[in-house]
């Protein structure tokens, strides 16, 4: 049995900019029944830890530094055992929350994360923010695309460290141009597919 994918939908809050609002996260949960990733471990740490239960998380990966996708990632990371993965690109949104501390390590455009036989490669899409980051599991016929690409268009970009026209770019360049059944595995909401997305972003 190869991998499979579990989805958790997780609440709490996103602050940026001086402002809070409450929110549900998508975490997702990569792997078989020995080992897995954990993608935006967001909220709740002891709803997360239970549905890993006694498998081996083998990397955090986290698809941007907005706080609602790190804010609880080293406890995260802490309980479960495990080390976390960003793109060094959304340091300032890390520190904002970790001040002088960085993740343990970073994701570049191109790695490649292998678990239970599928590759997971990391897609660089900034615009949401600059270091914003997507998982292309080509095997799965999935990509997680963090709040890069949602039902219905593109993530937000009207705040600090984010630019719609870089997003619209990353997404017409990076995303659109995989396989039109690609199953879009978002941040926050209800999954789509890559053809069903493409008459919604600008060219």
């Amino acid at each position: 049995m190869g991998a499979r994918i579990e989805n958790l939908v997780t609440s709490g809050t996103f602050s940026l900019d001086g402002g809070t609002w409450e929110v549900d996260n998508n975490v997702w949960i990569v792997g078989d029944d020995a080992a897995v990733f954990v993608i935006d471990p967001a909220h709740d740490v002891a709803a997360i830890a239970a549905a890993v239960g006694d498998r081996k998380v083998e990397a955090i990966l986290l698809t941007h530094g907005h706080d609602d996708h790190i804010r609880f990632a080293r406890e995260a990371a802490d309980r479960l055992g495990a080390e976390i993965w960003m793109n060094p690109a959304d340091q300032m949104l890390w520190e904002a929350v970790y001040p002088g501390t960085t993740p343990d390590h970073e994701i570049a455009d191109g790695d490649v994360f292998t678990i239970a036989g599928a590759e997971l490669v990391a897609v660089h899409t900034p615009g949401h923010s600059p270091g914003s980051t997507c998982f292309h599991a080509p095997g799965l016929g999935t990509v997680f695309s963090g709040d890069t690409l949602f039902n219905g268009g593109p993530g937000a970009t009207g705040r600090s460290y984010s630019d719609f026209d870089t997003i619209v770019e990353s997404i017409r360049t990076k995303l659109l141009v995989l396989p039109e059944d690609t199953v879009v595995r978002t941040g926050h909401g209800d999954s789509t597919r890559i053809g069903d997305e493409a008459p919604n972003i600008q060219a």
